[in-house]
């Protein structure tokens, strides 16, 4: 099954903190997004390996956008 990870708000990537293809476990920082100033941690909401990274690092991203699919 596929869990997909969006965006919670509009913002900078400001960190990448993992990869295509890494295991991951539910709770686990994915990536920080800057939002007016303060940085927001993007975590995953399920163990899984990453299967797709939607965004990069300096990238605007809005609100409900797609960031990660994990498998």
């Amino acid at each position: 099954m596929t869990t997909e990870i969006f965006s919670p708000m509009p913002g900078k990537i400001i960190e990448v903190l993992v990869s295509k293809g890494d295991k991951v476990i539910d709770g686990q920082e994915l990536m920080i997004v800057e939002a007016m100033k303060m940085e927001n941690p993007i975590c995953a909401t399920s163990d899984g390996i990453v299967k797709k990274i939607a965004a990069g690092l300096d990238d605007q991203v809005e609100e409900e956008q797609l960031l990660f699919e994990i498998e």
